[in-house]
């Protein structure tokens, strides 16, 4: 098997606290060895290699992992972020926007919008991302959907229960129904994980339990979005179904970080879309101090966070959120791998996947201390140079 080095890197963040400082696992002036698509060891630098890449002093971290996306739609939703920065509020049903016009596109349309959007990402750092459907809300669309996915990676979410589409109106009911019967029946088998909006505009707590237990019947991982207009009942339903992760968490009362606390759920923050929705933005610090698993995700979409930039989402926790410029690393890289409970990602330790970034930068500091600048000057993905 043939054996590619990172050398010469200035500050290696494995992110495994037993190969060097701190939580982060920092190694200085150091070698990454890789033979096939996993990383073999760290090494000291100028380890021998089949090939080499020359980090020239720069800052080598892990691959962010993004654990909320949804790249598959058509169409374009300018005019109503446009509209909110004028002052008009930020809806749950904005989302049925998007979907005629996904309804209409092919599957070949729309493997080619996901795809240039996949690779937007990792030009921007991303080895690794979840991607949602649900912005077809029919049979088909939304089978289609979770078909383009899979195409592109291997963590793709069904969101039928997303919002309840202009055909179901006040037929809620009926429409969680179709999503947890037929619906899910066409999905399943392109998906690993369900997911519902619980919130008000889309769905209640009961609506999104039989949802998600019906996921569950159907072999699939769990996902909630939730708390993310308002207090509510997501965070809890999740942490009570055991959910890998519980997604924006924008408001969090006491009994929800209690419950977080006590729970595997991960708590996942979305930050672009508090910037883009002009809501207040979460609390980390209190949910880190309380002791609960934490993720950042860039919610890639088109209407509330259209970026691809896990940067500016740390950058964005770290001004706003009360998070340290390490613990945002953290949560953008082996937070997301624990919210898709996946263990080869998300560190630069023997025997993950070789997923890792050369930053134009000294250290991963940058990323807060140079916001808005593409500080990402190489991507390697399982192994191989993608930029």
């Amino acid at each position: 098997m043939s054996t590619l080095v990172i050398d010469n890197a200035g500050l290696l963040v494995t992110n495994d606290a037993a190969l060097g400082e701190g939580p982060l696992g920092l190694v200085r002036d150091s070698a990454l060895v890789i033979e096939g698509d996993r990383v073999a060891a760290v090494a000291p630098a100028g380890a021998a290699a089949d090939e080499r890449i020359d980090a020239a002093g720069r800052c080598v971290i892990p691959g962010f992992v993004d654990s909320h996306t949804h790249l598959v739609f058509a169409g374009d939703r300018a005019e109503e972020f446009t509209a909110r920065m004028d002052g008009a509020p930020y809806a749950a049903g904005g989302i049925r926007v998007t979907t005629e016009a996904t309804r209409a596109a092919s599957a070949g349309e729309l493997a080619d919008l996901a795809r240039a959007r996949r690779d937007e990402a990792a030009r921007a750092g991303i080895t690794h991302l979840e991607i949602k459907s649900g912005y077809g809300l029919d049979v088909e669309t939304e089978r289609r959907s979770c078909e383009v996915a899979a195409g592109l990676t291997d963590d793709v979410t069904f969101l039928g229960a997303h919002v309840v589409p202009a055909e179901y109106e006040d037929r809620a009911d009926d429409y969680v129904e179709l999503v947890r019967g037929e619906m899910l029946e066409a999905c399943a088998p392109h998906a690993r994980w369900i997911d519902a909006f619980c919130e008000r505009g889309a769905f209640d707590a009961d609506q999104s339990r039989a949802v998600l237990e019906a996921g569950r019947a159907a072999g699939l991982g769990l996902r909630v979005h939730g708390n993310q207009l308002g207090p509510g009942p997501g965070v809890r339903l999740a942490v009570e179904l055991g959910a890998a992760s519980v997604d924006h968490c924008t408001y969090l009362d006491d009994a929800d970080v209690e419950a977080l606390a006590g729970s595997d759920t991960v708590a996942t923050f979305l930050p672009a879309t508090d910037f883009s929705t002009r809501q207040p933005y979460p609390d980390a610090r209190r949910a880190i101090d309380a002791g609960a698993s934490v993720a950042i995700a860039t919610n890639c979409n088109p209407g509330s966070s259209y970026t691809t930039s896990m940067a500016f989402c740390i950058a964005l926790a770290v001004r706003d959120m009360g998070m340290t410029a390490d613990e945002a690393l953290q949560a953008a890289t082996l937070g997301g791998a624990a919210a898709l409970r996946r263990g080869d990602l998300g560190r630069l330790s023997p025997g993950a996947r070789a997923d890792a970034v050369i930053l134009e930068a000294p250290s991963h500091a940058h990323l807060v201390y140079r916001p808005g600048v593409p500080l990402v000057a190489a991507t390697i993905s399982a192994g191989r140079m993608l930029r």
